[in-house]
């Protein structure tokens, strides 16, 4: 089997695991007891917090432990609506964020906030235009992805962080950084980033593990109570192998990023080939997107049956967001870029870490190929109603 769907997790570093085991064996203790086990447990926290934080440039005291980007990207969403709703009730998003994010804002849709969700284009982008023209007085929060995880696409952060503050200083700017970092440059001090998401089993580490960065003196109103821990922003015994371990598995992606980029980037292309060489497929992924994301699409055809046509083959390939896999309705993604019905409910995600070789390629245009010759018989038996 070779393994295509590293944007919904990816397989540890051997180092990370080693590091989990260690730290689970031997600094077991809780870091609120104040004796010895718990003082060396916080010591390994502290320690973690300040190498995500050289990780991403920032102070450690803006670095806040969560479950993950769902949990990370609820706190930062409603975390801010409802600290600052006295400054008004708007918030803007885009119609092609992750569920977490997009679910966020109908919830405080519910609550009583206005939200106003921004279309893309047909690469998946939104437009500064758009953006500048939504922001107003009340505005509180904006928030945007850096890459979307079912296409690719990149949005111009830089810009968009910039623009905000020009309309607006006090509208806060939150991006979920999941299909971001280790694959591009990060920079949240340029980029003028309120609130940042990040999940570890992204990158490497270990899973149900995550960070948000707080820029210092922004307030967030917390979602889990009944402790001190983190700031008082989330409540409940660290995890203090997890943290540790992701904090491992964050300085090396760091490190190797550009290496990544560039080695995955060559693959990503030469699969954007052979896509478009084979009728019948739409490729929708664009060479300006993320080096480690490839979409397309067999019109006609259901993604599950062509993904598990693939499987047989030995490629584990996905349908979307791994999140979403299990719903039969077309992607909500795909629609908003102005896919058809027929496309949107026949997309497949490629997605490459940095093991994969040439070879993998090769092997996996050959399963792509006899695929769709297979399908092909019964993709017309449906289309001609027989």
């Amino acid at each position: 089997m070779i393994y295509w769907d590293h944007a919904a997790s990816t397989p540890p570093y051997e180092e990370v695991i080693r590091t989990l085991t260690e730290v689970m064996n031997k600094h077991y203790g809780n870091p609120s007891s104040i004796h010895q086990l718990g003082g060396n447990a916080v010591k390994l926290i502290t320690r973690a917090r300040e190498v995500c934080a050289s990780a991403l440039q920032v102070k450690s005291s803006e670095i806040v432990f969560t479950s993950g980007a769902t949990e990370g990207n609820n706190l930062a969403i409603k975390g801010a609506a409802l600290q600052y709703m006295g400054r008004g009730k708007h918030l803007i998003t885009t119609t092609v964020e992750h569920a977490s994010v997009y679910e966020s804002f109908l919830q405080l849709q519910q609550w009583g906030f206005e939200v106003t969700f921004l279309p893309v284009d047909s690469h998946g982008c939104v437009t500064i235009e758009s953006i500048t023209a939504s922001i107003r007085k009340d505005t509180i929060l904006v928030s945007i992805m850096h890459v979307n995880n079912e296409m690719g696409a990149i949005q111009p952060i830089e810009t968009i962080g910039t623009e905000i503050k020009r309309c607006n200083s006090r509208t806060l700017f939150h991006v979920d950084g999941v299909q971001g970092f280790g694959k591009l440059p990060v920079d949240l001090n340029r980029w003028c980033v309120d609130l940042y998401t990040l999940s570890a089993h992204k990158f490497r580490g270990p899973k149900g593990t995550g960070i948000l960065y707080v820029r210092e003196g922004l307030k967030l109103t917390p979602l889990l109570t009944g402790g001190s821990q983190e700031f008082g922003l989330r409540a409940g015994t660290e995890n203090t192998p997890h943290f540790v371990a992701m904090a491992k598995a964050m300085r090396m992606a760091s490190v190797r990023q550009t290496s990544f980029t560039k080695d995955v980037s060559i693959l990503r292309d030469r699969i954007h080939g052979i896509i478009r060489d084979i009728q019948g497929l739409h490729l929708h992924s664009h060479e300006s997107g993320a080096p480690h994301i490839v979409h397309f699409s067999y019109p006609g055809m259901k993604s599950e049956v062509l993904m598990h046509t693939l499987e047989l083959q030995g490629m584990l390939v996905s349908t979307r967001s791994a999140c979403s896999s299990k719903h039969t309705k077309p992607s909500r993604v795909l629609l908003a870029m102005g896919l058809s019905n027929e496309e949107a409910s026949s997309g497949i995600r490629i997605s490459l870490g940095d093991s994969h070789t040439e070879e993998d390629v090769s092997q996996l245009e050959h399963a792509l190929r006899s695929a769709v010759e297979e399908l092909r018989p019964l993709l017309e038996k449906g289309r001609n109603g027989r």
